[in-house]
């Protein structure tokens, strides 16, 4: 299997590969799984050492000297391939040498982990090849075949659960396997954070609390401290602020409780890290005016959160468990956290959580976080803990600076100039601060408007939703009730008793209906509980009946089982029975062979598996026989070899010396050819030199006359083409002007109308208040007027009554008809007064008197006139009034409410 192995490696033949380790598994896998651990263990080995070497070999490629022209840059080959290609050498001999063994090693992993999966008696071998393969992709930084790894190992995982019936499953809940199975699963969450995958981070994390779920088991202390020291990361990296803080919470509480050689001051590090991170979570909620669905969203999302972080292995969602920044902060002062952090992180989170310094708070703070960004560094007692550096939490504190004090500033100031709360905030400039303070006002944490023409910013309350407002048709409907009450007071009661009743006959009708309720309540709890029971009932049967099933199911599978065994038992013995025959025929075979020698000796027993082996001796000896006659052969043929060359030696020796006199006598010959041809070559070109020499004046006679002609040609296209330029400038500088003249008269036209149209914004809101104005006037003169005829006509009727009472209580005097008593009118347009409600015209409105009446006997002074729009009284009171005793006419007053 070893050498099959080689083969497919030296070849690359990784589906071959497979095969053979597929049928070497089935064949090893209940007899030697030892040797099939060997075999995978040579198989990545090779693998690993020819991708090595082809590395090797790469950079021993590149960097080795192969040009043969030693003044040449670069060959023309290497030129023209760099120009189509676009690749560098080292790009092209990694393409062509490196990749393939790589692809290679890649598919050796998959093969071996798909070989070995869910096999109890090789999970080692599956965690040693998890970890090689997470190094092979960290090493050479291949993140797409990381991705695809932990998808493999993940979806290993999921047919381990979901294929519980499979032959020689890994037992989970075994102390041995499940270490195997976290240390797979912590060492691929380290690989994603050093490849900076945080989304696969992310995805281990869930995978380790998943499998900590389905075995309902805690890791060890030591695991859950890498755990929480890289959910820290994921969470800082996501912007995720306070779950990053809780990590470092959980993380904080784990070093103290169960590292004993914390020191000080990396536990005063750790607590000042807990802190900050804390105070970097936003003071206001991210999903205020969301809607309902990215609100269950998030509701969704922070269970699964606080979920991961408080490690619950229960699946069911808590609603109290759901994390809040008051709810940490105050967690750290009550468990001491915060008595752990430095001196300055103290100083920093009294001043930002407590302290009320409108003015100040800045300035205090930047020193603070001068200090704060210096400390940190590598925690000595704390190996799995990454560097600490407090300095990536100051621009978080910066902004919650910014944020405290804009809202301190609120509360005390209406309006503040943009310039003084700019030196108010030295550490940021008012660009970062308007981007803060529009992200506050959007989720409703402070409440201010900023006007840049002015260079003001104004502070205000918080909506309709403060204390303010959110209750002002309450208040306005509770000052109603109380108005109408004093216009139109409740008539006195006339006793004790009359109180008394109405409401002892409501508490007794209260009463009456509570017990009614409560016997209800009492009905329905009963039947609620015989509901119950009955359900109880009811599902103890069917439980009973599932069991029952359960255990009848299981019975016939027993029974089918055994049937099974005896029919396995049944075949296994005819095999044997059939390899005995075949044993024996091979042993008449052999006799055969062998010439009536007995190949076996009596009364041995005799196999298939014994005259298999004599026939692979039989071959082996006669393999070592030809063996032999051949090393025999090969030595006879090199002694008469040897033999041939040293008589034709001294043959070749004389034929050499021969060869070199014929070619001397040519090489002379052809030189002295050579010598006669050079002579005449350099005759005629003399001659030639001489017939020419002619017409040289001639030739630059003619070259002058050319040069002077295309110098003026470009002189004048020189001057044309100056021309032209200065025509263009020219053009585009009247251009602009026109351009400028015209947006200048469009952006005073369009100012001159904005300001006719805000002025005439402006008249029509007071022409509409000056009316407004008036019309309330108008009405509370004709209220006045309309209160006046009132009083006068209810001084007439107690006039009128009080004469009737006078008459009647004369003895002897015949009552006789009292002539109807008519006031003096104070002016003659006075009694055709008209109702309050109507107009009244200017001319006939000079006879009402301008002093207001007497005020009458009996009249509280704060007695307020009855509008006509009245909801709660009706104006037809004074019409269901009886007439005054011998009064002739109605009284002139009537209700403006139309009927």
């Amino acid at each position: 299997m070893f050498k099959y192995v080689e083969l497919c490696v030296d070849l690359r033949k990784g589906r071959f590969a497979k095969d053979g380790l597929i049928q070497y598994r089935i064949i090893c896998q209940q007899v030697n799984v030892s040797s099939l651990e060997e075999v995978i263990k040579h198989f990545m080995h090779l693998s690993t050492e020819k991708a090595e070497q082809a590395r090797t070999q790469a950079q021993a490629l590149e960097e080795a000297l192969d040009v043969d022209d030693l003044e040449a840059d670069k060959r023309p080959e290497d030129l023209m391939l760099s120009y189509v290609s676009g690749e560098k050498g080292r790009d092209r001999s990694d393409r062509e040498v490196v990749t393939p063994w790589f692809k290679f090693l890649w598919e050796t992993y998959r093969t071996v982990l798909e070989i070995l999966r869910n096999n109890s008696k090789l999970e080692a071998l599956y965690a040693m090849t998890a970890h090689r393969a997470f190094q092979f992709c960290k090493q050479y930084k291949r993140t797409t075949e990381f991705r695809r790894l932990c998808e493999i190992i993940r979806n290993h995982l999921a047919n381990l659960n979901k294929y519980r019936d499979q032959r020689d499953r890994p037992d989970l809940t075994a102390p041995e396997s499940l270490q195997l199975y976290l240390d797979t699963r912590f060492e691929q969450l380290k690989i994603a954070t050093e490849l900076e995958l945080w989304q696969e981070a992310f995805r281990s994390v869930e995978d380790i609390h998943g499998l900590m779920c389905m075995v309902k088991k805690t890791p060890k202390p030591s695991l859950m401290v890498v755990y929480y020291a890289k959910l820290t990361e994921i969470f800082w990296i996501s912007a995720s602020h306070l779950n990053h803080a809780y990590a470092w919470f959980k993380l904080f509480s784990l070093q103290k409780s169960f590292n004993r050689n914390l020191s000080q001051k990396d536990l005063q590090l750790i607590a000042s890290s807990v802190v900050l991170a804390a105070l970097s979570v936003s003071p206001y909620n991210q999903t205020h005016a969301a809607s309902h669905a990215e609100i269950e969203n998030e509701k969704e999302r922070n269970w699964r959160m606080a979920n991961l972080i408080g490690f619950n292995l229960d699946l069911k969602i808590d609603r109290g468990d759901v994390l809040s920044r008051s709810a940490l902060l105050s967690e750290l002062v009550t468990k001491g956290v915060l008595s752990c952090a430095t001196q300055e992180v103290k100083d920093l989170f009294h001043l930002l959580e407590h302290e009320f310094l409108p003015l100040d708070l800045a300035v205090k703070i930047q020193p603070l976080l001068t200090r704060i960004s210096k400390l940190g560094g590598r925690l000595a007692s704390a190996s799995s803990v990454p560097e600490v550096q407090l300095s990536q939490y100051v621009p978080a504190l910066e902004k919650l600076g910014t944020l405290r004090l804009l809202q301190q500033v609120s509360r005390v100031y209406q309006s503040m100039k943009i310039d003084h709360l700019s030196r108010m905030i030295p550490f940021s400039d008012f660009s970062v601060v308007e981007k803060i303070y529009v992200d506050a006002v959007k989720h409703n944490f402070i409440a201010m408007k900023v006007d840049h023409m002015k260079g003001v910013m104004m502070f205000g309350n918080m909506g309709l939703e403060s204390d303010g407002l959110k209750d002002h048709l309450t208040n306005f409907a509770e000052s109603l009730n109380k108005t109408r009450a004093m216009v139109y007071p409740p008539p006195e009661r006339a006793s004790r008793l009359g109180e008394i009743l109405p409401s002892l006959a409501e508490t007794v009708e209260r009463e009456h209906k509570r017990l009614l309720a409560r016997k209800s309540i009492i009905e329905r709890r009963k039947e609620e509980q015989e509901r119950q029971l009955l359900e109880m009932e009811r599902e103890e049967e069917s439980r009973r009946l599932m069991q029952q099933k359960i255990t009848e199911e299981a019975e016939a599978k027993r029974l089918a089982t055994e049937s099974e065994l005896r029919k396995k038992q049944r075949l296994l013995k005819e095999i044997e029975e059939k390899e005995l025959e075949e044993a024996q025929q091979l042993l008449q075979d052999v006799s055969k062979k062998k010439k009536g020698k007995k190949p076996l000796l009596d009364g041995e027993k005799v196999t298939k598996q014994t005259l298999l082996d004599m026939a692979v001796h039989e071959q082996i000896k006669e393999r070592e026989e030809k063996e032999k006659k051949l090393t025999k052969l090969s030595k006879t043929m090199d002694h008469l070899e040897r033999a041939k060359r040293e008589e034709s030696a001294p043959l070749i020796e004389a034929a050499y010396q021969q060869r070199l006199l014929e070619e001397s006598v040519l090489h002379e010959r052809e030189q002295q050819l050579e010598i006669e041809l050079s002579q005449q070559r350099h005759e005629g070109d003399l001659k030639e030199k001489n017939r020419l020499v002619r017409m040289l004046g001639n030739k630059t006679i003619f070259q002058e006359r050319v040069v002077h002609r295309r110098q003026a040609e470009f002189e004048r296209r020189r001057a044309e083409r100056e021309e032209q330029i200065s025509r263009m400038i020219q053009a585009r500088k009247l251009e602009r002007e026109a351009m400028r003249k015209k947006i200048f008269y469009v952006r005073s036209e369009e100012e001159r109308l904005k300001k006719l149209q805000v002025e005439e914004e402006a008249r029509k809101r007071e022409e509409a208040e000056r009316r407004r104005r008036e019309e309330a006037e108008r009405k509370a003169k004709l209220d006045e007027i309309a209160e006046k005829q009132r009083q006068r006509e209810r001084e007439l009727d107690e006039k009128a009554e009080r004469q009737k009472r006078e008459l009647l209580a004369r003895p002897g005097i015949e009552p006789r008809p009292i002539e109807p008593v008519v006031p003096a009118p104070a002016a003659p347009i006075a009694v055709a007064a008209p109702a309050p409600g109507k107009y009244v015209p200017r001319h006939l409105r000079q006879g009402v008197p301008a002093g207001p009446a007497a005020e009458p006997r009996g009249v509280r002074p704060d007695d307020r006139p009855t509008l006509s729009n009245d909801r709660w009284r009706s104006d037809r009171s004074d019409e269901r009034r009886p007439p005054a005793f011998g009064a002739g006419s109605k009284s002139t007053w009537s209700s403006s409410r139309p009927r």
